[in-house]
């Protein structure tokens, strides 16, 4: 099992950056697929990006591709999300998860495991 705990959330303005932290427990960071999905108000928790296990494979949703980088530090049992340039259609909580089922997934239904969440607001 490992535990999720989300960082460096706040307010940014449009344009900015700001990168997201996720720190997981256990010493077997390694062997989880890592994802960021988000959730704006009345509306549905979606995709934002997924790595794979290692780091080698990276995915995208479209709105946020060429502007978000994930990445991971397996030492550091961390997974991070580089927002840059962000648009206030981003502003949302942003949660991360992992899964030790697949070796990546774009899909909530993949992760068994999710953060509780960090708030991400972007003014205009």
């Amino acid at each position: 099992q490992v535990q999720l705990v989300e960082s460096g959330g706040g307010l940014v303005q449009a344009g900015g950056s700001l990168r997201l932290s996720c720190a997981a427990s256990g010493r077997t960071f390694s062997r989880y697929a890592m994802g960021w999905f988000r959730q704006a108000p009345g509306k549905e928790r979606e995709f934002v990006a997924a790595i794979s296990l290692s780091g080698d494979s990276v995915y995208y949703a479209d709105s946020v591709s060429g502007r978000f980088t994930i990445s991971r530090d397996n030492a550091k049992n961390t997974v991070y999300l580089q927002m840059n340039s962000p648009k206030p259609e981003d502003t949302a909580v942003y949660y991360c998860a992992a899964s030790a089922t697949v070796s990546i997934s774009r899909y909530r239904r993949s992760y068994e495991y999710w953060g509780q969440g960090t708030q991400v607001t972007v003014s205009s």
